[in-house]
């Protein structure tokens, strides 16, 4: 079934299928918030492991599907100079988190005060907004994936991509029960609580034609948007879902989903990818 998925977005241009890519991504975000149709409240230690194997997930995507590429496709006269490419694109992907973090306001599930600018924006707005944060890195590492196959880049390929996009999708479903549990213990309705959980992945469509189309025009800076998406993905990692699952006495639990999730994505791609 994964041979055909990628037979056929092999046929389109590499914009249309980044974006199909990641409108799965986004329709697992939505899978996940449905629960909220079914449920009320989501088991903390259930999330708290469900949140460490989101973590997993991308430090292993940002290893295996974007720093390894990154680097092997990277020209120079030494191994330093092989590696610059990398270095620069991975720090300027976490401080283009950092700054984000510091100026659009948002609000963490286990935290009682906003980050950010300070707003009056409500705590249903800002806690979509912190989850939204997660997903830009998402789609643009599954763009330039892309972007890399229409440029031509032996390292790139679709199938590198799709399995990129299914590791994401599997960490999503987490992501959207995140968001809209909380919103329905807030007393929001069924209907927005999974309207606003869906909402947060609408970015990753929108950052996966960006990033394809980016690199499928300029193919030199594919080393560098490779290793900026990972960049943005650990950061959000380290600052944002390791620190969410560790408030909690579920610190083992949570640990587990981690070492789970990472497994989980370096098998699929190191054997589909």
């Amino acid at each position: 079934m994964i041979d055909d998925i990628v037979a056929f977005l092999a046929q389109l241009p590499p914009v249309t299928a980044a974006f199909l890519a990641t409108c799965f991504t986004w329709l697992v975000t939505a899978a996940g918030a449905s629960l909220v149709f079914f449920f009320r409240r989501m088991n903390r230690t259930v999330l708290d492991g469900m949140l460490g194997f989101t973590g997993g997930v991308m430090i292993a995507a940002s290893f295996w599907s974007l720093l390894a590429p990154a680097i092997a496709m990277s020209e120079g006269t030494s191994k330093l100079l092989k590696v610059m490419p990398a270095t620069i694109g991975f720090i300027s992907g976490a401080l283009f988190l950092f700054m984000l973090d510091k100026l659009l306001p948002h609000l963490h599930i286990n935290f009682k005060e906003t980050e950010g600018i300070k707003s009056p924006w409500q705590r249903t707005t800002l806690l979509v907004l912190a989850i939204t944060l997660h997903n830009i890195p998402e789609g643009l590492a599954v763009g330039v994936l892309f972007g890399g196959v229409a440029a031509g880049i032996p390292e790139a390929s679709v199938s590198g991509a799709v399995t990129l996009a299914i590791g994401i999708g599997l960490q999503n479903f987490p992501e959207g029960i995140a968001v809209a549990m909380p919103l329905r213990r807030m007393g929001m309705s069924r209907t927005k609580s999974f309207l606003y959980g869906q909402s947060s992945a609408l970015v990753e469509p929108v950052a996966g034609v960006l990033g394809a189309f980016a690199v499928a025009f300029f193919t030199p800076i594919l080393p560098y948007a490779l290793s900026f998406a990972a960049g943005a993905m650990i950061f959000v990692v380290v600052e944002e879902v390791i620190p969410e699952t560790q408030l909690d006495k579920n610190t083992d639990i949570a640990t587990l989903g981690f070492i789970s999730g990472f497994i989980v994505m370096m098998t699929l791609d190191v054997a589909l990818g």
